[in-house]
């Protein structure tokens, strides 16, 4: 009985993680289940601000961008869907990789380790490939202020630097 109820249990503990998606992820996967119940909602539910993003349509030339996210992780459930409601704002034509890492932030190449990801979601911007800033894992004010502040050059710390 004990061995049925240690079996029932991993098998739980299982299929808690097997709806995490570590590796590169394309923006449709998390459009589909089981992603697109809090993806759909934080997108739809986000608006904007009109005039930041004004401000963000003329910096945008020769941008980059590399997301590193948990699809566990409740900070990145919130924040990757609102910064792709921007994105889409922007009619964003530059490059975005996502890339999901486990709950050691990680990831089966060690891009996570080499980028040097020690929180999720962590969006890192790059201008003519060189790496501009990075918000980590939630913006300072709101992300397209965030996103104005690093891409027009201003002075910028993320969450964790002092």
């Amino acid at each position: 009985m004990k061995r049925l109820l240690f079996l029932g249990l991993l098998m739980c503990m299982c299929n808690a993680y097997a709806q995490d998606i570590i590796g590169p992820i394309a923006l449709e996967d998390l459009k589909k289940e089981p992603f697109a119940q809090w993806f759909k909602s934080e997108y739809e539910n986000y608006a904007p601000f009109g005039k930041t993003i004004a401000q963000l349509e003329g910096l945008q030339k020769d941008v980059a961008i590399t997301i590193f996210m948990g699809t566990w992780c409740s900070d990145s459930q919130m924040h990757v869907p609102t910064f792709f409601r921007i994105l889409d704002a922007l009619a964003f034509s530059g490059e975005v990789q996502i890339i999901g890492v486990d709950r050691d932030k990680k990831t089966p190449t060690g891009s996570s380790t080499k980028n040097g990801i020690t929180n999720v979601p962590t969006f890192i911007f790059y201008k003519n490939g060189k790496e501009v800033h990075r918000i980590v894992e939630s913006p300072v004010e709101f992300m397209e202020d965030d996103m104005l502040a690093i891409l027009s050059g201003v002075a910028y710390k993320h969450t964790y630097e002092n």
